[in-house]
């Protein structure tokens, strides 16, 4: 990349010529200068200068795209002569949403980091959403989704079964009417709810209990919505939140019933029962996403297949 270029990706990550100026060590008049030779040179200028912060005008729109490809192509090539040498070293920015970075990723991130030291672990923390688009950018190496309607559009290897369960408040009415199907946090610990033979509350039931859900934007506020659409079901919404643990640790402090993972639940606790729900859109596949047309460096390569055989999973790079 020519320092031209650098200067005017560097304005652009800025939003100013100022920021630009310190940022790359120089004075604003000699960054001035340099971006208005380029401008001279293609005829037009690349930065609307009477928007606050700086805006991209249609030729330079076309300026940052250029770069950002050539960025691309001069990462993909450093990783792939790292790989030629057999070094596993670089980094891997992988992106998760609470639930998985709180409650699946932690021994799996720590396993491999004591296997592979030279590897720099840069966990970004977003909604489902907002990875998705990381992803499509390629601001991401890997990240994990289960929307049938997303992964279809990358790289996919699958990781593991997340089963969502209604949890409800011990001392809620509701259990005593649906004791035939409440489990105790003892049994989904165990995975019976996995079990072809545990009897499942029928979707019917979600209209009874007050409800703390997910917002829009992610997996399980979607899901949850198509089944009650399914049931022709009205929720009594009490509240809604972002975060799952959340609506987790708030029903188990008594406040309203809510949907869980399985995943989540904690062995010994008595304060929540536990419904399997009968329908397949309780249960979700989690997979580990790449970019699309990317190379893959072997890092990459080796995270995911050391994701997998912590999932009781085969590797899928060998």
């Amino acid at each position: 990349m020519t320092p031209e270029m650098q200067y005017i990706y560097t304005i652009y990550q800025e939003g100013s010529f100022s920021k630009a100026a310190e940022k790359l060590y120089l004075t604003q008049p000699a960054l001035s200068i340099a971006i208005h030779k380029v401008e001279k040179n293609i005829g037009m200028p690349l930065f609307d200068r009477k928007r606050k912060p700086l805006q991209l005008t249609d030729a330079g729109r076309i300026y940052v795209d250029t770069i950002q490809k050539m960025l691309l192509l001069e990462k993909e090539q450093q990783q792939k002569l790292n790989d030629i040498q057999n070094l596993v070293t670089g980094a891997i920015r992988l992106g998760g949403t609470h639930y998985l970075n709180a409650y699946i990723l932690p021994d799996i991130l720590a396993s491999f980091n004591r296997d592979y030291p030279g590897v720099e672990l840069q966990i970004m923390e977003r909604s489902a959403y907002e990875l998705s688009r990381m992803l499509t950018g390629r601001e991401l190496d890997l990240t994990f989704n289960c929307s049938p309607e997303f992964i279809q559009d990358f790289p996919r290897y699958e990781m593991f079964e997340d089963n969502i369960l209604l949890a409800v408040p011990a001392d809620d009415a509701f259990n005593r009417k649906y004791a035939r199907c409440a489990l105790t946090a003892a049994q989904v610990k165990a995975g019976r709810h996995r079990q072809p033979d545990c009897t499942r509350l029928p979707l019917a039931a979600l209209a009874e209990p007050e409800l703390i859900l997910l917002r829009k934007g992610n997996n399980l506020y979607e899901r949850a919505w198509e089944m009650f659409a399914a049931a022709g079901v009205t929720p009594r919404v009490k509240l809604d939140l972002n975060q799952l643990v959340t609506a987790y640790h708030l029903a188990e402090a008594g406040m309203a019933a809510t949907l869980v993972s399985g995943r989540i639940v904690k062995a010994g606790s008595d304060t929540l029962c536990y419904y399997p729900l009968d329908s397949p859109l309780a249960t979700r596949i989690f997979y580990i996403l790449l970019p699309q047309n990317a190379y893959v460096p072997v890092a990459v390569r080796r995270f995911v297949d050391h994701a997998l055989a912590w999932m009781g999973k085969p590797p899928v790079f060998g």
